[in-house]
């Protein structure tokens, strides 16, 4: 029987981190969920804000927003790792980026920070279809998006947080740096094909530049910040080949594969987040 653990979830309103935290707490642990609007709040720009988070916890799964790529992400993971193992944390797991330079550099101060910890590599996101950025795209059957040549291995939110659960209390993966991906690489092409076919209706694949699809965001009145972000990740990961590799970590952490993105469209299906009717909408 593993003893019940108190586990503080940074980020545990996001796509990852509200599940992590449905899973630790149906396993009996004790979660604290925090972020900017809890109490005791969390914020990233407010290290003042990180004690009363650590206070009275045994680990922590570390998402950093928006993402470890973007300027002051090292000096907000240094002070967060120094807090806590001031604080008596046993244990950290951070979510990084699959193929980033800048959130490998954050994953270095986690390791050489004194705190046990695992390392989790996620490839993009299903649910950045339904959950995301680009889910105005779907429901509007036109799904405009660069890099249409790149193939990614598309990772479903479930198996990251089911990964990310265990290994936070399962001490066998100190030190391990985890890669997950999803069991097949799929073109943006290939992805919208399999959306439409499973919603039932027309989407349209409009491959663009980088250029105009920055544009696009900045026309959709969204921050520099975050135009800049997407700017990143579509050149310095989906650019790389060597970034798109597929692992098979969630099985060997899980012991069943990856979720297929056929699965994560029938899934979501059956949710009904599809079928919204933008013109309703303001």
């Amino acid at each position: 029987m593993m003893k019940t653990e108190n586990i503080l979830v940074i980020g545990g309103t996001g796509k990852t981190g509200r599940r992590v935290a449905e899973n630790l707490i149906q396993e009996g642990h004790n979660v604290r969920v925090v972020g900017r609007n809890t109490s005791p709040a969390f914020d990233w720009e407010n290290p003042g804000t990180y004690d009363a988070a650590l206070k009275d916890m045994d680990r922590a799964y570390i998402v950093y927003y928006p993402d470890l790529a973007v300027p002051g992400s090292r000096e907000a993971i240094t002070t967060l790792t120094e807090k806590a193992l001031q604080a008596g944390l046993e244990k950290v797991v951070l979510l990084s980026g699959k193929g980033e330079t800048e959130a490998e550099a954050c994953e270095d101060i986690v390791a050489n920070s004194g705190l046990n910890y695992t390392l989790v590599r996620a490839s993009w996101f299903n649910q950045n279809f339904s959950e995301g950025a680009f889910l105005e795209f779907v429901l509007n059957g036109q799904v405009a998006l660069p890099m249409p040549e790149a193939e990614i291995p598309f990772v479903d939110a479930d198996d990251i947080a089911d990964v990310v659960a265990k290994v936070l209390v399962d001490d066998r993966f100190n030190g391990e740096t985890i890669t997950v991906t999803g069991p097949r690489k799929m073109t943006f092409g290939e992805v919208v094909a399999a959306m439409a076919e499973g919603i039932g209706k027309d989407i349209h694949f409009h491959p663009i530049t980088i250029e105009e699809f920055k544009a696009g965001m900045k026309q959709a009145g969204l921050p520099d910040s975050y135009v800049w972000l997407f700017g990143y990740l579509f050149q310095e990961v989906l650019g790389n080949p060597d970034n798109q590799e597929i692992s098979h970590d969630v099985e060997k952490v899980l012991g069943r594969p990856a979720t297929d993105f056929n699965t994560y469209v029938e899934k979501t299906v059956a949710t009904g987040i599809w079928n919204q009717d933008l013109s309703h909408t303001v």
